[in-house]
């Protein structure tokens, strides 16, 4: 194609024109190709009878979205795209700084509404137009920093020896860049430290907006993304790192001098897990809150879950649209898009149920929840029903990781079942004092 190009010859295909024009760095005609082939696909899948789908979906799919994509979204991402690029061009000498400052500050959010992977495209696309991006790097990035610091004052502050392992250990994970367990399992809950981040992250963005820092290539967020900013501008370097302490410095500050009100009284979670600290750490059988077929998690098609960065556990591939209570308890945290909760057992075992991979794209529909934050629960209660068939004819994974998010209190967490199938509270898990 690109010779084609080059050699200015005239292409149709089936008559159809094709306009060439170069992809080699571009991102949005890939954007919208695939959201075509969402839909495309989808239709295959329903008219295709079972038994030859895994030879006709893939081949009629390619043949439609590909002649589409070359004779219409491909071009029309290319113009699309040339004007973004301009655009980011404009911000870039005009309001930049004002970009970073956004992303730092309100970075949480967007991941809690699973907003953030929507903005990587755009990323993307300045990177491979411009040679250079701060549209997600700068500010996620101190937003981790922001995250860890405060989730580690937390650690100091708490008087629950429970969360001082959550807090220190999420804390670091946070500073490596994977700020979900901080997020889900200290900031947010306590509420505190979230506004104290945010601030701390909101003086860190505005610095290294103001100073126009940007990183020189795509990867990872947190401190191991630190070489990614050296670049032709050395200052570029020494300006995120002076940001990075800005935040630092704020972010602890501020969440000390909240922790002086909010930690005086323990919360009820923490009395709760107050109450059981005569509980001796003992092994303990996690019973199945699914019915479906066993997968291994490093399977699981999501690497956070794979490389067992939350805790140790196992997967389930549901065959019924139904969660029950594996044990008795207490509902630690239900997610605003009742997709995946977090447990708490009366012998000090915490876990996490995430129905689905990405299923927060959903915004709760096809979820319905039966137990509120809190609330105390019995072993087998229903605690969540989810309409399997149109989570699947949406196109998502349902793959429903069940994580041991206390591993670390623990000296392993290891599959029981023998079989492949698994019903509801059957043995699934032991953890091992």
């Amino acid at each position: 194609m690109t010779q084609l190009r080059t050699d200015g010859n005239d292409v149709s295909v089936f008559g159809i024109p094709l306009t060439l024009v170069a992809y080699s760095s571009s991102v949005v005609p890939i954007l919208l190709t695939v959201w075509a082939q969402s839909y495309i696909e989808a239709i295959f899948k329903r008219i295709i009878p079972n038994a030859v789908k895994v030879i006709f979906v893939p081949m009629f799919t390619i043949l439609v979205v590909g002649l589409l994509s070359l004779t219409v979204l491909g071009p029309l991402g290319s113009f699309f795209g040339t004007y973004l690029a301009m655009g980011f061009d404009f911000l870039g000498s005009h309001g930049s700084w004002m970009i970073i400052f956004v992303i730092a500050t309100f970075w949480p959010i967007l991941v809690m509404f699973g907003l953030h992977h929507n903005i990587v495209p755009l990323s993307l696309a300045q990177i491979t137009t411009l040679g250079y991006e701060n549209i997600i790097g700068p500010g996620a990035m101190i937003n981790c920093i922001s995250q860890g610091v405060a989730a580690l004052v937390v650690g100091m502050r708490t008087k629950d020896k429970a969360l001082k392992q959550i807090s220190t250990s999420s804390g670091i994970t946070a500073f490596m860049g994977i700020t979900e367990p901080v997020l889900y399992g200290v900031n947010l809950p306590k509420k505190y430290p979230l506004v104290a981040a945010m601030i701390g992250a909101a003086s860190g963005g505005l610095y290294a907006g103001l100073l126009n820092v940007s990183r020189y290539a795509t990867g990872a967020s947190g401190i191991p993304a630190i070489p990614l900013y050296i670049g032709e501008n050395i200052w570029n370097l020494y300006n995120i790192l002076i940001a990075l302490v800005i935040t630092a410095v704020v972010t602890a500050v501020i969440t000390y001098l909240l922790s002086l009100k909010y930690e005086k009284e323990l919360t009820t979670q923490e009395t709760i897990v107050s109450d059981e600290e005569t509980i001796t750490i003992k092994d303990s059988v996690i019973m199945s809150p699914i019915k479906g077929a066993i997968i291994p998690l490093q399977d699981v098609q999501d690497a956070a879950f794979a490389s067992e960065a939350m805790g140790k556990g196992i997967a389930i591939e549901p065959s019924e649209g139904k969660v029950v209570a594996p044990f008795a308890g207490v509902i630690v945290s239900l997610f605003p898009k009742k997709h995946a909760m977090g447990l708490l057992s009366d012998d000090g075992v915490e876990i996490l149920i995430h129905v689905g991979l990405n299923t927060v794209k959903l915004n709760g529909k096809y979820f319905e929840a039966h137990v509120v934050e809190g609330q105390r629960i019995a072993k087998g209660q229903t605690l969540l029903t989810f309409d399997l068939e149109k989570i699947k004819q949406e196109g998502y994974i349902t793959q429903t990781p069940v994580i041991v998010t206390n591993t670390y209190n623990y000296s392993d967490v290891v599959s029981v079942s023998i079989h492949d199938y698994i019903d509801f509270n059957n043995a699934l898990l032991l953890v091992k004092a």
